[in-house]
């Protein structure tokens, strides 16, 4: 019995250890808990940072984005990228975001940093770096005039291709708190799909390039027109590998006449340029050999396109323009594409408006009336491709309209200025390439 009253007595004294062994194991797993829900904000952080970095298609936004991701990342004040030379030893651009606009100015005459001290160090030694004290840092050499007074820093190497492209720099945590294992580990998995994300837009930039200048062997040298100036344009798709079938063409025919025109073959890839290659030499052999108006000359090459080729779906416009008493006579037909923009000495803007046509390829039978408008001294006659106006989040009417602003806005400028700034602010999403052909008039 008194044994059984012992063990009734020592029962109660083991509770609250229980308690206390039960709600600590609470504690415990409440803090995994929160340490896990942590990393999945983390992962998830960085997972919506490498998709936002891969966006980009420029090198500078690419450079930026990946700064300012980092800082967000990690709750940086301060962040910086210094690109390295080619022989990796110099910084030969520097990335800074973060700074307030009175410590740009006290900065602005420092000039690129030297690789000195730390950021010198992480160039050296391309291993993350943490560090809780700069100024007692052994490689330390000081801050320039005016730079903030920094205390903390994490440093990633970022490398392309195997090779240390340049260092990611993260200073002064929000919360005045030092950087931890935890910033280290996501800034370098995020310093990793920023090297992807460098060479991608490398190889994107290698492709635009090449497409562009294949394009632009299809394209011909404008000849000279006088007593017309004349200026030509051709800017590619937004895409590295959509090679586009814009083009435009001028021909000086017998007796003071001179043959333009525009087009756009349907697609973006080789079979569009060779298509649009084709069409423009054959439309050239038609207008040398006969007179013609435009309107049976691109009923005859519409014919010719049908009989001997597997051509795609053209747009185009082509027009003729001859001299008249105290001005010109253009003459003009359209199969299909959008209409030319005059431009009046006074700056009077208006589209030519006329029956279209329907495309070439579309339907042989089909009628090809001609057009004429009277060309007043000093006017522009602008042709282009609907890659200048399309937009998805735009009517075509809208686009139209706020091309002949710009058009009127920039009226003054010399011709080849001209289709520069109607190609360089034009309303298009720019997911479509672009030709422009515009033609002056005399002054008299």
């Amino acid at each position: 019995m008194a044994g059984e009253k012992d063990g009734r007595r020592s029962r109660p004294a083991r509770a609250p250890d229980l308690h206390l062994r039960l709600r600590s194991e609470l504690v415990r797993i409440d803090e995994r808990l929160r340490a896990l829900l942590a990393s999945m904000d983390r992962l998830q952080g960085l997972l919506v940072a490498v998709v936002a970095i891969s966006r980009e298609v420029e090198l500078p936004a690419v450079l930026r984005r990946i700064v300012t991701t980092a800082m967000d990342l990690v709750g940086a004040r301060y962040g910086a990228l210094g690109v390295l030379n080619e022989s990796g030893e110099h910084l030969e651009q520097f990335i800074t975001a973060g700074l307030t606009e009175q410590e740009r100015d006290a900065l602005s005459d420092t000039g690129l940093p030297r690789g000195l001290g730390v950021l010198g160090h992480l160039i050296r030694y391309p291993d993350p770096l943490r560090i809780d004290d700069i100024p007692a840092h052994p490689a330390s050499a000081g801050f320039p005039a005016g730079h903030p007074r920094l205390q903390t820093l994490l440093g990633v190497a970022i490398s392309v291709r195997g090779e240390i492209y340049g260092d990611l720099y993260l200073s002064e945590r929000l919360d005045g708190q030092p950087f931890d294992v935890h910033d280290e580990n996501v800034v370098v998995a995020l310093a990793g799909a920023a090297g992807i994300a460098i060479e991608n837009v490398r190889l994107f930039e290698r492709i635009r390039v090449g497409a562009e200048q294949f394009q632009r062997l299809l394209l011909p040298t404008l000849p000279d027109l006088r007593p017309f100036t004349a200026a030509a344009i051709y800017r590619p798709a937004a895409e590295p590998s959509q090679l586009g079938g814009d083009w435009y063409d001028a021909v000086l025919l017998p007796d003071h006449i001179v043959a333009v025109v525009i087009g756009d073959v349907v697609g973006h890839d080789l079979k569009a340029a060779a298509a649009m290659a084709s069409t423009r030499n054959m439309l050239r052999a038609l207008l040398y050999d006969r007179c013609d108006p435009p309107g049976a000359v691109l009923a005859r090459l519409d014919r010719a396109l049908e009989a001997i080729t597997n051509n795609p779906v053209t747009t185009t416009t082509l027009a003729r323009i001859e001299p008249e008493g105290p001005g010109w006579r253009l003459t003009w037909s359209t199969a299909g594409h959008v209409p030319p923009l005059l431009l009046t000495r006074e700056r009077r803007v208006a589209y030519l408006l006329a029956e279209p046509g329907v495309p070439l390829g579309v339907d042989t039978g089909q009628p090809r009336p001609d057009h004429s408008r009277f060309l007043p001294p000093d006017a522009t006659i602008v042709f282009f491709t609907d890659g200048l106006v399309e937009h998805p989040g735009h009517t075509i009417d809208e686009s139209l309209n706020e091309l002949a602003v710009l058009a009127a806005a920039h009226a003054a400028l010399p011709l080849p200025e001209f289709v520069r700034a109607l190609a360089d602010h034009h309303p298009s999403d720019g997911h479509d390439d672009v030709a422009i052909l515009a033609l002056r008039t005399p002054h008299v």
